[in-house]
């Protein structure tokens, strides 16, 4: 029985980290074909990033769907759903004849997203031990990164292509569509929920201090589905270290959103497709390690500094955002000669400015909230930073078009237009250096929080358990 249910979890967290693999890689999809999509219709950066935006805006204010799904149902069947609506959206997109049907469908793909992401990342904080939980962060961000690289690289290549007479960049969402919903039926078929084991060991050793079996059902006799809901929420936004997390969030997001123009700025310079592919990741490999590298450095640091170590780490990362966003943008010379400097400097980047979330972030969001309560702060970190970060993506393509003078019509499909990549490199450094200096300052106020929203998570869940 012992040797199955190490098997179980062990199962489970495999399907669960290739279900991160597909969303990661499913989010690089549009942008790293970019180019074909602005050539078939007719669509300029600022119509790029509004894709962008709707996707993305939709997923935040949708992400606490996510938390009220999660308190009333197991996790296995709220991520399967979820994984669903991405996928059938996704084939849509690859299906799609005018540029308001993509716009439509991207938003259904930010539903499903939506839902998604904060039961994985509830999902992860349940299965490990504190002081172990930035690991498993990272670890989830490893393989959901690895998923990225490929689904954007494979794209990108294919984009050059036809298959069967169907232009390559639409049969990669095809195949991505196809790839996800057997991913969504493995996850209900095959993942235990960490809340069911914790009760089925909760009945077996007749322990009722497990405040794991809190959450796992609601008295629905005595307390409404929303009334359950809305309980939660408050105790969630009442939370000063989840408010300052979210704060640093909102302006600390807005790089990685506008980073979706990479693929595009690489091939206005004159790279191919192949050379573009390599080159975004890269700096997605970078940001692979780094995650996981942050994350096993923070949990080292926080048995030394319990109350400061993840803040610490945090800071170091976000602030190594502005050199790096100076250097790759405007100090090294925007040619296909600089190849090897710009592969050096975006691994680099990558690797030190990936740490915040499974460093401080996931971690710190599961010790300040009773166990019951980790899918809804997710969830709301979700609909704050991902609905607000979505301005990023149009705000890049209007700086970029208006402000530097760009102009889709002067681009050589082949050649790209040293003149463009210019003027997209300045609206990506003034979404990226000054976000990245306000979201290491903002972190700042958790030296004092931190530590108090701790103990009383632990106090409340004290209370919990001893009215069982």
């Amino acid at each position: 029985m012992r040797t199955m249910r190490v098997f179980g979890i062990s199962l489970s967290l495999i399907i669960i980290n290739m279900a991160a693999i597909m969303e990661r890689a499913d989010e690089n999809l549009l942008p790293a074909v970019y180019k074909e999509v602005s050539e078939t219709f007719k669509a300029g950066p600022s119509d790029l990033g509004y894709l962008t935006f709707i996707r993305n805006f939709v997923q935040g204010i949708a992400s606490p769907v996510a938390g009220i799904l999660v308190i009333n149902y197991d996790r296995p069947t709220v991520l399967a759903i979820g994984i669903l609506f991405w996928s059938l959206s996704t084939g849509a997109v690859g299906a799609s004849n005018y540029f308001k049907q993509v716009g439509f469908w991207r938003a259904v793909n930010g539903f499903g997203l939506a839902i998604v992401i904060p039961a994985l990342q509830s999902f992860i904080a349940d299965s490990y031990a504190d002081e172990s939980r930035g690991t498993g962060f990272g670890f989830l961000s490893l393989v959901g990164t690895v998923g990225g690289i490929g689904g954007g690289a494979i794209a990108t290549v294919m984009a050059g292509y036809k298959f069967w007479g169907v232009p390559g960049w639409r049969f990669a969402f095809v195949m991505m569509a196809t790839f996800s919903i057997f991913i969504a039926f493995l996850v209900f078929t095959f993942v235990v929920d960490p809340r069911k084991r914790a009760n089925v060991e909760h009945d077996n050793t007749k322990n009722s201090t497990d405040r794991e079996g809190l959450v796992e059902k609601v008295n629905t006799n005595s307390m409404s589905i929303w009334t359950e809901s809305w309980t939660a929420m408050k105790a969630v936004m009442k939370v000063k270290t989840f408010q300052f997390i979210v704060l640093q969030g909102l302006v600390g997001s807005l790089p990685w959103t506008a980073m979706v123009f990479f693929t595009l700025w690489f091939e206005l310079i004159g790279f191919d497709h192949n050379s573009a592919a390599a080159l975004v990741s890269l700096f997605a490999a970078g940001c692979a390690i780094g995650s996981f590298f942050g994350g096993v450095v923070a949990d080292r640091i926080s048995h030394a500094y319990p109350h400061s170590g993840r803040i610490m780490c945090a800071q170091f990362s976000a602030f190594m955002g502005i050199p790096f966003s100076w250097i790759l943008l405007r100090i090294v010379p925007q040619s296909v000669s600089s190849y090897y400097t710009f592969a050096v400097t975006l691994f680099l980047m990558g690797l030190t400015i990936s740490w915040n979330s499974t460093a401080s972030n996931g971690p710190m969001f599961a010790e300040v909230v009773p166990s019951k309560h980790r899918t809804m702060i997710y969830a709301f970190d979700r609909a704050f930073e991902v609905s607000f970060s979505s301005f990023a993506a149009p705000v890049v393509g209007i700086l970029a078009e208006k402000l530097y003078g760009y102009d889709t019509k002067s681009v050589d499909p082949v050649l790209g237009s040293a003149k463009e990549a210019l003027a997209l490199s300045k609206g990506l450094f003034s979404m990226m250096a000054i976000p990245f200096g306000l979201c290491s300052l903002f972190y700042t106020p958790l030296y004092w929080t931190f530590k108090q929203d701790r103990q009383n998570a632990r106090i409340a869940s004290i209370k919990e358990t001893e009215m069982i």
